[in-house]
């Protein structure tokens, strides 16, 4: 699967072509030292780690998280259930949990639908 992505960083913009329809956090980590000019990859690397850190931080306060173009993210309840075993057959008690809620922002989306 090949797609391109484009997204800004310091109003740097970035495309990305993905030939595996998936990016590894040292891939990007690697993009994002190529296409910066100045910064060691070290401070690089720092950079992509605080992003990440940042937003598994405010997630796990429940905030929400907003990137203007790209989309949002924000923990959503589930509420206990009952379930089946589809090996056994047997009713199990499923715990009520929070989960990770995706929306895709307006620009990411029409660029998707252009293709």
């Amino acid at each position: 699967m090949i797609g391109v992505g484009t997204f800004t960083v310091a109003n740097i913009n970035f495309t990305m072509l993905f030939l595996r329809g998936y990016m590894t956090r040292s891939e990007l980590r690697d993009l994002v030292i190529q296409r910066t000019h100045g910064l060691t990859g070290v401070q690089t690397a720092i950079i992509v780690e605080v992003f990440f850190q940042s937003i598994t931080d405010a997630l796990s306060r429940g905030d929400r998280i907003e990137v203007r173009g790209f989309g949002n993210f924000t923990l959503k309840s589930r509420k206990p259930r009952k379930a089946r075993n589809p090996k056994t057959g047997e009713i199990v008690d499923v715990p009520a949990k929070k989960v990770l809620h995706f929306k895709i922002g307006k620009e990411l989306k029409d660029m998707n639908n252009k293709r």
